[in-house]
């Protein structure tokens, strides 16, 4: 199955931000993993292939430090067949790779520093140790600070689109960094893969983590423009609306 591009929208080509879309799995009653953080990968094969589907049609790719330190992934676009579909979508071969770590917390020696195809970016706050952003400015292609206390996206975003020409913005997570994107109001497009499986655990990490919203005013309104079935599993699609 191939991911036909959406354009942008004005919104995103008005306000100088790219278009935002998440893609995540889930359990059916809600997690993206156990409370534990011991499961990190659970969806199936059609899962993966989905997943690197919707990166071959994203300018870059983006995930949380906490993301990328319980699983060795690279954020990369796959084999040759997604490079090549890359290539027909009119974009580069290869996604720049966006890091987000607040407090610079991520390791120099992350899984994701030791593959060099395309450029690596991290996002962090202005008070994050300086010795750990200097440590992360010798393996990454650019470490920015938006924002003091928490990172400011809307910054940071626009940094991306005017700097590094990100149009379409893919994040994988995980739950924090989804939720700071809804609370920012910045996501346009959610991708979910519901799997037929119970984790439990009120601490167990959701799509979106974080404060959350205090009353139903307050939530970011999505409707379903796509819900199909594949084997066991759910796939779909939801627009801002």
């Amino acid at each position: 199955m191939s991911r036909k591009i959406e354009p942008p929208g004005d919104l995103a080509e008005s306000t100088g931000l790219p278009f935002v879309f998440i893609n995540m799995a889930m359990s059916a009653d809600g997690k993206i993993t156990t409370t534990n953080r011991s499961v990190v990968s659970f969806g199936s094969k059609r899962d993966q292939q989905h997943l690197l589907e919707l990166r071959a049609t994203a300018d870059a790719v983006m995930a949380g430090a906490g993301t990328l330190a319980i699983e060795p992934i690279t954020l990369g676009p796959g084999g040759k067949k997604y490079r090549e579909a890359r290539l027909r979508n009119g974009l580069t071969e290869f996604n720049l790779r966006v890091v987000v770590s607040g407090s610079a917390s991520i390791s120099p020696e992350a899984e994701i520093f030791r593959h060099r195809f395309s450029p690596i970016l991290v996002l962090t706050k202005r008070n994050a140790p300086q010795a750990k952003v200097r440590a992360l400015r010798r393996v990454a292609d650019a470490v920015e600070a938006f924002g003091e206390d928490e990172i400011d996206f809307h910054a940071a975003l626009r940094w991306l689109r005017r700097e590094w020409n990100v149009k379409r913005l893919l994040c994988e997570g995980g739950g924090e960094l989804n939720g700071a994107l809804f609370a920012a109001d910045l996501v346009d497009e959610l991708h979910v893969t519901v799997c037929p499986i119970i984790f439990g655990g009120a601490q167990a990490p959701t799509i979106a983590d974080g404060c959350g919203v205090e009353s139903l005013a307050q939530a970011r309104m999505f409707e379903f423009v796509e819900c199909r079935r594949v084997g066991k599993e759910m796939f779909l699609t939801a627009r801002r609306k």
